[in-house]
């Protein structure tokens, strides 16, 4: 899954990032181009590549926005994968609940992509120029009571994981699947944006979710999960097991309905506007 890009489901069908996405409008160009307010003067282009790295030439923008891109992961870290590595991540499709090595992998991977990502923006931004940031973050402190929000992926592997034991899908394809995704400490975010050599932090604001949506139901919850990570799921296991899925991981989300109470999952929005420093 190496330097591989991670498409969100496309179109304007049910299960599409386009009616599912609490976030954004959608990061399929043609439902975005198509939904751009008319009777404006403006130009708009897609630009293929990750935005993990360079997209545009040197010192050509002014201003960059970034929403709820920054948790996806430019990669699954090798390790993980690796049968005998320590930070093999056998039964599990995430970090949640599993060794330290592993927690460790994602969080190395994570600080070397919002490293990536700074230095690339910090090229193409002009002299001053500004960018804002909205980066979905775990919060800091998370009691036992409370729900961490990578649990979102502990829940559907776990629905893998029956999968196979009913021979639905192959145990050997569970255990080399990872979601490339990351709700990184809030503390661990700052931390990287604090000591970057690029930008100055002009302000910066921690936002409870609470504060921004509210999860309504099973099915919506899922359908927003689903959106993500379908492409993903359909690209390893195949289009056939997709449906059976998330039926299952509808039903897990029932069980544990505190994963949709906005006041016990411990989500935030860290929004942050960064200026550059002045280049040599």
């Amino acid at each position: 899954m190496e330097n591989e890009s991670f498409a969100m489901k496309g179109g304007e069908g049910p299960h599409s990032y386009a009616r599912n996405s609490t976030f954004q409008v959608t990061n399929d160009f043609n439902t975005l181009f198509k939904n751009l307010p008319p009777n404006r003067k403006y130009f708009a282009v897609g630009v293929p590549g990750s935005f993990h790295g360079r997209l545009f030439p040197r010192e050509t923008l002014h201003f960059v926005h970034s929403s709820s891109s920054l948790c996806w992961l430019s990669t699954v870290p090798k390790e993980i994968t690796d049968r005998t590595s320590n930070a093999w991540n056998k039964g599990r499709i995430h970090v949640t609940n599993a060794p330290k090595e592993v927690a460790d992998a994602y969080a190395n991977q994570y600080k070397m992509d919002l490293e990536t990502f700074l230095h690339a923006r910090a090229q193409e931004l002009v002299h001053n120029g500004l960018m804002l940031l909205q980066i979905p973050v775990a919060s800091d402190v998370i009691l036992d009571s409370d729900v961490n929000p990578n649990k979102v992926f502990e829940l559907l592997g776990s629905c893998l994981m029956d999968m196979t034991k009913e021979g639905l899908v192959s145990e050997e394809k569970v255990d080399c699947f990872n979601v490339p995704f990351l709700y990184s400490p809030v503390k661990n975010v700052k931390a990287i944006l604090e000591t970057n050599e690029y930008f100055n932090i002009e302000w910066m604001e921690t936002k409870d979710i609470k504060d921004i949506f509210a999860i309504s139901s099973a099915q919506i919850f899922v359908s927003t999960i689903r959106a993500a990570v379908e492409e993903l799921i359909e690209k390893h296991f195949g289009r056939e097991i997709v449906d059976e899925l998330f039926d299952r991981y509808t039903e897990k989300v029932k069980e544990f309905a505190d994963i949709m109470n906005s006041e016990k999952l411990k989500i935030a929005m860290l929004c942050v506007l960064l200026k550059g420093k002045s280049k040599a």
